[in-house]
């Protein structure tokens, strides 16, 4: 009886993990998803604003020099791209991997009790 609980135990506990490593793995997807689809979004705005923007440099400052409108945008843009890959970079190092902690936690207490019921059980026989 104590060996069938146990089968039972451990298998409810694989189910347990498997449920929650699928959560968290969702929860990443639907993210990451999403984080595409408004970044091309984002992208063709930019593209049309930052085109404008270096006709206007270049109309205000440059003289008939377009491409010099093009290259202070340039330079802008690796900046911002430089800071959002710093930022991204801290982000994933600070998320946590989809571990199935509260499948170990509970394994761990199921093994406490088991070891402690068969120690019991040996004392008593």
């Amino acid at each position: 009886e104590v060996s069938n609980r146990a089968t039972v135990l451990v298998r409810e506990e694989v189910e347990l993990a498997k449920t929650e490593v699928t959560e968290k793995l969702n929860r990443l997807l639907q993210g990451g998803v999403t984080a595409v689809v408004a970044g091309v979004f984002v992208l063709a705005a930019l593209a049309m604003i930052m085109h404008g923007v270096a006709w206007l440099l270049n109309d205000l400052f440059f003289d008939d020099n377009v491409w010099a409108g093009f290259l202070v945008e340039a330079a802008f843009f690796l900046l911002v791209a430089a800071g959002a890959g710093l930022f991204a970079y801290r982000s994933f190092k600070k998320s946590s991997p989809p571990v199935p902690q509260m499948a170990i936690d509970e394994a761990k207490e199921i093994k406490t009790a088991v070891t402690r019921d068969t120690t019991t059980s040996k004392e008593t026989s």
